[in-house]
Formats: C-alpha cells, structure tokens, sequence
C-alpha cells in the first residue's frame, strides 16, 4: 500500500490549505486515518485521526477547532482541512493508515505512511 500525500504549500498565517492522501488501493476497511506532523527540530507528532467509517474523530488539543478531517470512501482518499494557520503550524505534514482500528497517537501503531508535505505559514 502507497500513501501520497499532496496540497502543502506556502500561504500567510490566518490562511487555509486543504491536504490530500491518496492511497495506492482500498485499504480503508476497519482503518484509522491519521495525520501527524514534524517541525524543523521537533519529534513528529500526532496531528489527527480518523474512521474510515467516520464515527471516530481524535484532534490535538493544538489544532481543535481549526482543522477538520474527512474522507472520500469511493476515492480511496482523505484530507485535513486546515483553517486559521499559524506560524506554529509549519512542518512536514505526513498521512498514515492504522489497518488494526487502534485508535492511538503513537506513530508507531500505524502500519502504513506517505512522504510528507511541506507546510509553511508566514507571518
């Protein structure tokens, strides 16, 4: 299974981005969909999660109210909508795929991971 993930970019602070991760094949089934991130010098950290079938939703306290998660079942893809950004917000965004329902923070309880992309907030 290949995750891509896409729609980083520059943009100022108070802006939107809407990230993408496509997976390569269903493999949603059961799944949580989780998004973590990376700043420059900084341990990746969990960022949010989701159900495949939308009925469990988990969001660091850093980012509550701000980003939203959702999925495209038949697209096999799912985003993070992030609104009001901050300059604490720049990182390397990464989507991954817990195939096993654990509904962790941990990085280490997903199975599957994309390559990450670039979000920088200017001030």
């Amino acid at each position: 299974v290949q995750l891509q993930a896409s729609g980083g970019g520059l943009v100022q602070a108070g802006g939107s981005l809407r990230l993408s991760c496509a997976a390569s094949r269903r493999t949603f089934s059961s799944s949580i969909l989780g998004w973590f991130r990376q700043a420059p010098g900084k341990e990746r950290e969990f960022v949010a999660a989701i159900s495949w079938t939308g009925d469990y939703t988990d969001y660091a306290d850093s980012v509550k109210g701000r980003f939203t998660l959702s999925r495209d079942n038949a697209k096999n893809t799912f985003y993070l909508q992030m609104n009001s950004l901050n300059a604490e917000d720049t990182a390397v965004y990464y989507c991954a795929v817990d195939r096993r329902y654990r509904r962790s923070r941990l990085l280490r309880e997903y199975d599957f991971w994309g390559q990450g992309t670039l979000v920088t907030v200017s001030s």
